[in-house]
């Protein structure tokens, strides 16, 4: 069974920056797809960044484009979302999800397994 445990949130003021990792453990780390997403409060689930199983694809929200950059390490088992000019409407619980397609997967029933989320929080 795949697991997955995300880490790095936090609170920043507006214009930081954050990198967040998730660990990916119980399967072959390569075989997956990644992806991160997003839940503010009172707010759909949102697509944040993708990228397929070997790191040389990748897609963005359109809120996020810019600004994230989505990347991982086959050799750590880990997948990271740097985040850089945070900013107030950033604020949301960042999800790590696992996609059994290899490729780039923005459709979050695409994902088959999903990490517990890491808060980031920004301030004005």
């Amino acid at each position: 069974q795949v697991q997955l445990v995300e880490s790095g949130g936090g609170l920043v003021q507006a214009g930081g920056s954050l990198r967040l990792s998730c660990a990916f453990s119980g399967r072959t780390f390569s075989n997956y797809g990644m992806g991160w997403f997003r839940q503010a409060p009172g707010k759909e689930r949102e697509f944040v960044a993708a990228i397929n199983w070997n790191g040389d694809d990748t897609n963005y929200g359109n809120s996020v484009k810019g600004r994230f950059t989505i990347s991982r390490d086959n050799a750590k088992n880990t997948v990271y979302l740097q985040i850089d000019g945070l900013r107030p409407e950033d604020t949301a619980v960042y999800y790590c999800a696992a996609s059994e397609y290899t490729i780039v997967v923005i459709i979050p029933d695409q994902y088959n397994y999903w990490g517990q989320g890491t808060q980031v929080t920004v301030s004005s």
